[in-house]
């Protein structure tokens, strides 16, 4: 009895041992996913990012290097986009977005254009990420680009510039809708629906 009994600890240490080194080899698995879980979300280290946010990084630069030739034409060569690692507002590091001022040859802030300025970088980044997917294989076009108001806050230059983009868009045979209170752009736009308010309702005339 003895001896079945030191033969069946026996059996049980053994299948403890094989237990253990089970589990050793599962927990240096699991470190190395970890690990690479780590890298990849950009979490193992301050000042890395993740694997998303980096190939989100290498289509937004092509992104930005189509808007800046449109920000060019736009703004008279003053600015330009430039992509910043600044983290701000929960917003992901390397995805934030700066313009250079050729004029005073410093980088600022988005936010620190004027109304029309910031018109002029919302509409670049626009065409920016259309000729962008028209660029690469299979690329998409947009034939359609639809702008909602903004143009009453450009000055009579800017108005003009923004207006012979949109043209130039139109010639390329591009359908462009805008949305707009200002008066100017009835002399420019040769279609247009007008929309009239009245206590029995709105009417939508049609104007070729």
């Amino acid at each position: 009895a003895l001896v079945q009994l030191v033969a069946r600890r026996r059996e049980q240490m053994e299948d403890l041992s094989g237990v253990q080194k089970g589990f050793m080899e599962a927990t240096q698995t699991f470190t190395v996913l970890e690990d690479m879980y780590s890298l990849a979300s950009g979490k193992k280290e301050a000042g890395y990012v993740s694997f998303e946010t980096f190939v989100l990084m290498e289509y937004y630069e092509e992104v930005i290097a189509y808007a800046n030739i449109r920000l060019k034409g736009m703004s008279a060569g003053r600015y330009a986009f430039v992509r910043s690692d600044d983290v701000k507002g929960g917003g992901r590091k390397g995805l934030d977005l700066s313009v250079f001022d050729y004029f005073t040859g410093k980088e600022r802030s988005v936010k620190t254009l004027s109304g029309g300025e910031s018109f002029k970088a919302s509409l670049a980044l626009a065409l920016g990420l259309s000729d962008a997917m028209e660029s690469r294989d299979g690329g998409i076009r947009l034939d359609t680009l639809f702008i909602d108001e903004g143009f009453g806050s450009l000055d009579a230059d800017s108005l003009n510039v923004a207006l012979d983009t949109l043209l130039s868009l139109r010639d390329e045979g591009r359908l462009i809708g805008v949305i707009s209170h200002v008066e100017e752009l009835r002399t420019v736009i040769p279609a247009h629906l007008e929309i009239h308010k009245s206590s029995q309702g709105s009417k939508v005339k049609l104007l070729v």
